[in-house]
Parts: C-alpha cells; sequence; structure tokens
C-alpha cells in the first residue's frame, strides 16, 4: 500500500568521488524550504566529508602496516649483519 507522502529530494550526480557514482539524499521535512543552492551545497559538503569506505581504508592501513614492519625487520637484520662483516 501507497501513501502519498511529499519529500524533498536531492539527487548528486557529480560527487567527487572515486568510489561514488551519484547520491539520492531525501531531505528532512523541515528544511524542505531552504534555498535549493544551500540544500545542494550542503549535500556536496556532506559527500566530500565521507571519503572511502571503511574496507578500502582497512585494506590501506594493514599495506602500510606490512610495509612498515617489513622496512623495521630488514633494518634490525642489516644492524645485526654489518658489525660482523665490517669488523671481520
Amino acid at each position: 500500500m501507497l501513501k502519498g507522502i511529499n519529500h524533498t529530494v536531492i539527487e548528486v550526480n557529480e560527487t567527487g568521488s572515486g568510489y561514488y557514482e551519484r547520491a539520492i539524499l531525501i531531505v528532512r521535512p523541515e528544511y524542505a524550504s531552504a534555498q535549493r543552492a544551500v540544500l545542494e551545497n550542503e549535500a556536496r559538503r556532506m559527500l566530500k566529508r565521507l571519503g572511502a569506505p571503511s574496507a578500502v581504508r582497512s585494506a590501506a592501513r594493514l599495506r602500510r602496516r606490512l610495509i612498515t614492519g617489513a622496512a623495521i625487520f630488514v633494518c634490525g637484520v642489516l644492524a645485526g649483519i654489518l658489525p660482523f662483516l665490517i669488523f671481520r
């Protein structure tokens, strides 16, 4: 059953994000009378703050930690081996 509900909807086609193609936002009834330009600007500001999905951020963070750990391990191995090679 459908009821006659009227909402103000803003559709942002150019989100400026590599992850999201478009966004559909439903405006709260108390702000439906605001100027359209104000609503669109706020929608774009909100979309810029979203950033990457959490799974992508987690994968990037894990990759950085693995690279950092490997670099520290290699430095430790070199620091342990170099004195034997230099003072032989």
